[in-house]
């Protein structure tokens, strides 16, 4: 039995797929493909796929993770294409790796992700001095309600980057914090323009990376083929 870590893109119409349907889908595709997945013991027994943090209902990503156990070994590159041949337009695989079955999990180990979110009704000079402000910036209350219990949480240290990229719409690009009081791109977007809907603000959300931690220094759960070196830890533009 191997464990196979597959790195995916989701782009386009596919975007409104909640991650329960995103889970329906991939299970039909493995099954399509023939990929002998294993399966949990037990009255329902489960195919033994697992998948990384949400991604919220509308966004696009370039770096989606699953996880898949499967019966003997196989050729990663086999794999992708024949995933690619039984998945709808939108979804890509772009990667698959194996990883160690005694890995962490995608949930436990991915301490960060990388946002772009692109702004509406915000001009470049505005996006700008939005991101100056919250990187200078000693704190960032955030009101937020969790099972029933409204509390202020403290979310600055959650806002590892931030940049502004101009293009047609300014978009914001920042590397929030996944553990502890990590932050949402939702959230960041609320405290950066609290007298917006963040609804209104946002008109599109693209997530470009996943990273997890090892021995001080930042990696990408699945690295292109030509990383050589690890990416160094965040830091904030301009901080």
């Amino acid at each position: 039995m191997s464990r196979l870590r597959v790195r995916f893109t989701k782009l386009g119409k596919v975007r409104f797929t909640s991650h329960r349907d995103l889970a329906r889908v991939f299970e039909r595709s493995l099954r399509k493909a023939g990929l002998p997945v294993a399966y949990s013991e037990g009255f329902t027994p489960r195919p033994k796929v697992s998948f990384g943090l949400a991604l919220p209902t509308g966004a696009e990503s370039l770096a989606e993770y699953l996880d898949v156990e499967v019966l003997g070994d196989h050729d990663p590159d086999e794999v992708a294409a024949q995933l690619n041949a039984s998945l709808a337009p939108g979804f890509t695989v772009s990667q698959i790796v194996v990883v160690d079955r005694s890995a962490p999990s995608l949930q436990e180990d991915v301490v960060a992700c990388d946002w772009e979110i692109t702004l509406a009704g915000v001009t470049l000079a505005a996006a700008e001095e939005t991101a100056r402000q919250l990187l200078g910036a000693d704190q960032l209350l955030l009101r937020r309600s969790r099972k029933g219990e409204e509390r202020v949480d403290d979310v600055r240290p959650a806002i590892e980057f931030l940049d502004v990229l101009a293009g047609e719409r300014p978009r914001l690009h920042a590397r929030l914090a996944t553990r502890g009081r990590g932050l949402r791109p939702a959230e960041l977007v609320e405290v950066g323009f609290p007298d917006r809907d963040p609804l209104d603000v946002t008109a599109g959300l693209l997530r470009t990376n996943q990273w997890i931690e090892r021995d001080g220094a930042r990696w990408e759960l699945v690295p292109p083929a030509d990383a050589v070196a690890p990416t160094p830890n965040a830091r904030a533009i301009g901080g």
